[in-house]
């Protein structure tokens, strides 16, 4: 997840003029919902057509379906939004999917 959000705040400093984390004037409360937004448009789009973010991928992730292999588009959706939240990414179960995984029956393997 850092590795995505530093992806992320790069993008928004790139196309939006977002300052960097610990920079100076740091970002306002809107700036910070900019790269909130570029995160969950990259997860979206990257975990809903190939699998895995950047993040993922660097570090031998894959997202997968519990009940098929590839992650559907709503699976997709839902995860999205709920890992923005990031309160269910934080809540886990004895096996170590986030509630974000749980609600839209996803899972996290190693691909390496």
């Amino acid at each position: 997840m850092l590795i995505d959000w530093t992806i992320a705040s790069l993008i928004a400093r790139g196309l939006f003029g977002v300052p960097l984390p610990f920079s100076q004037p740091p970002a306002s409360g809107g700036q910070g919902f900019v790269v909130l937004a570029v995160f969950g448009v990259m997860h979206l789009v990257l975990v809903g057509t190939v699998g895995f973010t950047i993040g993922h991928r660097i570090m031998g992730l894959q997202v997968r379906s519990l009940v098929g292999e590839r992650v559907l588009p709503l699976q997709a959706i839902a995860r999205t939004l709920l890992l923005c939240l990031f309160l269910p990414a934080v809540v886990w179960d004895r096996d170590g999917r986030g509630l974000h995984d749980k609600v839209p029956n996803t899972v996290i393997v190693r691909t390496r």
